[in-house]
């Protein structure tokens, strides 16, 4: 669902360039990556994905890690998750966007993610 992008929070510099690699291998180099910024918290997600791409790049940006996946098929989804889980990166928080989600803003679905890991993570536990 939605536009073909994917919106990367909180990497540093160093793991952005890491992040940009391994889109690379797995063949999504058609998928614009947008970095967002710390600033970018109030704005609504289908607004942070409609930006250019690699836009906000190269900036620490101070917010939890997490992966906004858009627009893209279920072969590149499985593709790219595998591929990151192999990468050794810092484990993300992940969604996808959906009719509901993409006027949340950006801030709003980190929150949401990150009480669900702590959920998941306590039921496991």
């Amino acid at each position: 669902y939605g536009p073909k992008a994917l919106l990367v929070c909180g990497f540093t510099p160093p793991e952005q360039d890491a992040v940009m690699k391994l889109l690379a291998a797995v063949r999504l180099t058609d998928v614009p990556i947008i970095f967002a910024a710390a600033t970018d918290g109030e704005e609504k997600l289908a607004d942070l994905l409609r930006r250019t791409d690699q836009s906000g790049r190269n900036a620490d940006s101070g917010l939890a890690r997490a992966i906004i996946i858009s627009g893209i098929t279920e072969s590149e989804l499985h593709r790219t998750l595998a591929a990151y889980r192999q990468s050794g990166l810092p484990r993300p928080l992940w969604a996808t966007l959906t009719p509901f989600s993409e006027n949340w803003t950006l801030s709003a679905l980190i929150t949401e993610l990150e009480q669900e890991r702590t959920a998941m993570e306590q039921q496991q536990g």
